[in-house]
Formats: structure tokens, sequence, C-alpha cells
């Protein structure tokens, strides 16, 4: 895996500004309903996708980035932020409801992809949401990353596709398509 630190050092300056208070109530209001009580964002950054969690929730960040950790510790000390790779969780197998990601599979080389699809599936419970800039063939999107098709990943786990749409651009205005799985 290729991590560039300068480059997630300056993301992570500006990842505050990122913060969608609609992405982030349309996250914990859907895990709430598909009755989850342990959260695991992958690639959490500052924390601002989990920021509307109530701390009645088992709450989990991973990231590479230990500025980023610092700052999601800072806003949220009820939670358990970790340094960790996508490809080694620090989590048992299946110990976790609802694993996602949010604009982090786009960053990843093509194995470290692969690999880290098999860790969200080792580590989920219950569900698993991708949230990712999509294209049907994937393609370079620029030198960091790329447009990705994640359902296609996907069909070679024990998984029921529950959803696999374009999020509205109210909630995402990036328009990342939304693909939710329930481990079978």
């Amino acid at each position: 895996m290729n991590y560039n630190k300068e480059f997630w050092d300056n993301y992570t300056n500006e990842n505050e500004a990122r913060y969608n208070e609609e992405f982030s109530k349309y996250t914990r209001d859907l895990a709430t309903s598909l009755h989850c009580t342990s959260i695991l964002e992958i690639g959490c950054g500052t924390g601002i996708d989990l920021r509307l969690f109530p701390d009645t929730f088992q709450i989990y960040g991973v990231d590479l980035n230990d500025n980023a950790l610092d700052i999601a510790k800072g806003k949220m000390p009820f939670a358990n932020f970790k340094n960790a790779n996508i490809v080694d969780l620090p989590f048992e197998s299946s110990s976790i409801d609802f694993v996602f990601t949010h604009q982090l599979l786009n960053y990843l080389d093509d194995d470290t992809l692969d690999k880290g699809i098999a860790e969200m599936y080792r580590v989920a419970r219950k569900y698993i949401m991708n949230c990712e800039k999509f294209e049907e063939t994937e393609k370079k999107i620029d030198e960091n990353h790329k447009f990705r098709n994640v359902y296609k990943r996907w069909l070679n786990y024990n998984v029921r596709i529950v959803s696999n749409v374009d999020m509205h651009e109210d909630i995402d205005p990036d328009k990342s398509r939304f693909t939710l799985l329930k481990k079978l």
C-alpha cells in the first residue's frame, strides 16, 4: 500500500470543512434502523461521519493519519479511534455490527482494495456500507485516486446486496454510489 503522508496531512487539514451533516444523519439513522449497536468507519479521518452517533453506540474509527485521529479523539472522547490499516484491522472476526467506508476506497490501489474488502467482510457481523465515487469501468480520477465499482467486488462474498444506488446529492454532494450489503 502506498501511503503519501504529505497528501493525507493536507487532506486532514481540510477535513473539517468537508463535514456533511446530512450524510452523518443518514449513516446514523441507517445503522439505528438496522438495529446495529457497534459501528466502524475505516478511513475515518477526523471522525466527521461518526459525530452524530450517540455514546450508546460502540463507536470505532481507524485511519493511518495520527493528526486526523488526534482531532477525532478530541471531538469524540467516548469513541475508540485507532491507527490501523484496512488490510489488517485490529478487530475480532464478526465483531462489528456495521462497517463502512466513505470516500476511502477510491484512494486505494487494486491489491489493497481487494485485501481491504476481505478484511471488512471478516470483521463485519451484520452490515457493510460503501459510499464511493463510481464508474462501471474503473478509471483514474487523478494521480491519487480512481472511480470504483465496489458492487462487483462484493459478488465473490457471501453477502446479499441490499442497495446499490447513487446517493442523492442532498445527502452526498459527490453523488457517490451507495452500496449496502448484509453479511450472510
